[in-house]
């Protein structure tokens, strides 16, 4: 479990490398996203590995490193690529970059992902703007967290509303930029599984009967810190590949890597406007 020194440390090492920039917004870039990353005026580029305290990304088109810079107006500091629990992290591990960037000035995030469709009305190549997401995941990213431990990481009360995990205004703001650039944006709830292997045809199944639309390996962690933070959270699902059971084809990491690079140009547009209007 960190301590509050740690987060100060890792915070203290970033900002020493930022020098005078300061980032208002978080762009986490999921699989095969990260040439959003590329996209920044003057990036400055900050390899996870040099960090004090935070782990590295092992996960396929995970680069591995904030890049901060200039991005439709915005000082914007971008993960290019996650962290996951199936390469072995824990909750609190995974979610460590938020609580940093948090400590930096950062009250806004946007985090995308590839993610499989569960809803059999999407198609590979969607985007889905996450309106919820279900998580019966154990532990928790905040199980254990109580009394002096709270007051060590800087949380303090061990209970806080999740109403809205996905900013409402930032929900009406994306489906307003989708409609002005003429992108099909969908909507939908997100359900969260550890991985790293792909879901049961039975497990979809349970999942749709319980209102997912989309199935991921991510975000959730990363909303809840950011949330236990009082970050203002939007969420972009892309469709790369449709989850097991739904067609009858195998699953790969190839096809997710090679879907995510086909919707770059709706993708980047898309994320584009948002930025700009928070």
């Amino acid at each position: 479990m960190y301590k509050l020194a740690q987060y100060q440390e890792s915070t203290a090492f970033v900002c020493n490398r930022l020098g005078g920039f300061k980032p208002d917004v978080l762009l986490i870039l999921g699989s095969g996203l990260g040439f959003l990353a590329e996209e920044l005026e003057n990036p400055i580029r900050i390899p996870y590995s040099e960090i004090p305290h935070m782990r590295v990304s092992t996960a396929p088109g995970h680069a591995g490193c904030f890049v901060a810079g200039v991005f439709e107006g915005k000082n914007v500091l971008a993960m290019q690529g996650r962290l996951h629990l199936y390469e072995g992290y824990s909750p609190e591990e995974t979610a460590y970059p938020i609580r940093v960037a948090n400590l930096i000035g950062v009250d806004k995030l946007l985090l995308t992902c590839a993610c499989g469709g569960v809803n059999t009305g999407y198609q590979v190549g969607d985007l889905v703007l996450m309106s919820d997401y279900i998580n019966f995941t154990h532990p928790g990213l905040l199980a254990g967290y109580a009394g002096n431990a709270f007051d060590l990481t800087g949380f303090e009360h061990r209970f806080f509303d999740m109403g809205q995990a996905f900013d409402m205004e930032y929900r009406k703001l994306s489906r307003e930029v989708a409609a002005q650039i003429k992108i099909p944006l969908r909507e939908g709830v997100y359900f969260y599984m550890t991985g790293p292997q792909y879901e049961t045809p039975a497990e979809i199944r349970a999942i749709r009967i319980l209102g997912g639309d989309l199935v991921g390996m991510s975000a959730v962690h990363e909303t809840l810190m950011a949330r236990r933070c009082g970050m203002r959270v939007a969420g972009f699902g892309l469709v790369t590949n449709m989850a097991s059971g739904v067609l009858d084809q195998p699953l790969s990491e190839e096809e997710v890597l090679t879907e995510a690079k086909n919707a770059a140009p709706r993708f980047s547009a898309l994320v584009r406007g948002v930025v700009r209007g928070m």
